[in-house]
């Protein structure tokens, strides 16, 4: 029951951070795309789009950050010492982002300093998320089943070109989500931006895919080495397979289609990387089974999440289908 447990609650964190990602990558893309539309009128329908979902997309992050600390205790233990500095920029940029989201609402005078300080809390919190990525994927040096490496680890060029990747990637979902949520010269000039955006994460997870399987003699085992790697080659053919659909759907005029073959990029990349990890929750250091919680403490979280996980699917799928549809630049929703 102990294996069975551990590697069901490894899925439903995955599951968690995944749903944090491509839900709430797109709200903070919105945010990092600020300083590229400097009329008030298009920031205003910017967040107006994200309004009634952008603070429901953050519960996955609590649900992922709490069930590591519960569900794999040594392995929180482990890897938040490793990563103290960019989560706390993170959660710093998560704050005041959404601080400056409720006050630009309700100032004139101070509304340009606000959008800077949704745009730079947007920046800050996906560059932080892209290197605290890069820092456990290039390995967290453990000893006597604790954090045994420097205060400045995570700052490599590695964790640095998958903070960079992250940001473009962010900003690639909040342009293919305006260009779903507006219409007018704000859908065109995010259609442009999409574009961009689009050859630019491509390349980053080029880069870092190339670079990841020379990190670990495990990476380079699980993407070269036969069996693994029969199954692994279909994750770049599915990334091309999205990339064309990206790119059909922006030169042609669709509206969905780009979103969600930018949210498809996200999921293979997550699926890449889960790839390279399994069976380890610290890549290299600690596997799923050696970093659970005691059996009860499982089933008895089990418990809780077989009931709040699918609340939590309903209202989220419930509110985004409540404000479907295009965003009206002078009502809000349609």
């Amino acid at each position: 029951m102990a294996i069975e447990l551990s590697f069901i609650w490894a899925g439903l964190i995955a599951f968690a951070v995944l749903a944090y990602v491509i839900l709430d990558g797109f709200d903070l893309g919105v945010g990092i795309l600020f300083p590229l539309f400097p009329e008030a009128r298009d920031r205003n329908v910017m967040t107006n789009s994200i309004a009634p979902v952008w603070d429901g997309n953050e519960t996955w992050l609590v649900l992922g950050g709490g069930g590591l600390m519960a569900v794999f205790p040594l392995a929180y233990a482990t890897v938040l010492p490793a990563l103290y500095m960019p989560i706390i920029l993170m959660l710093l940029g998560l704050i005041f982002r959404g601080v400056a989201f409720e006050y630009r609402f309700r100032t004139v005078r101070w509304r340009p300093l606000w959008d800077w300080g949704f745009a730079l809390g947007s920046a800050v919190a996906a560059a932080m998320q892209g290197i605290a990525l890069g820092a456990l994927v290039q390995g967290i040096r453990i000893a006597d089943r604790q954090y045994a490496g420097g205060w400045w680890d995570w700052l490599t060029p590695f964790s640095l070109t998958t903070g960079a990747a992250v940001v473009i990637g962010y900003a690639l979902l909040g342009a293919t989500w305006l260009n779903l949520k507006t219409t007018g010269a704000l859908q065109e000039k995010a259609r442009r931006i999409a574009l961009a955006s689009g050859i630019g994460t491509l390349a980053l997870i080029g880069i870092v895919s190339l670079w990841t399987p020379f990190l670990d003699p495990l990476y380079f085992e699980r993407w070269f080495a036969w069996p693994t790697a029969f199954f692994s080659a279909f994750v770049p053919l599915l990334l091309a397979l999205c990339a064309a659909g990206l790119w059909h759907g922006l030169t042609h005029d669709k509206h969905l289609q780009p979103f969600l073959c930018a949210l498809g990029l996200f999921v293979l990349s997550f699926a890449g990387l889960g790839i390279s990890f399994y069976p380890y929750i610290v890549p290299g250091a600690l596997t799923i089974r050696e970093a659970a919680a005691p059996d009860t403490s499982l089933f008895f979280l089990l418990v809780g999440a077989v009931v709040l996980i699918p609340l939590i699917l309903c209202y989220t799928g419930y509110a985004y289908w409540v404000f479907r549809g295009k965003v009206d630049p002078e009502e809000g929703y349609h």
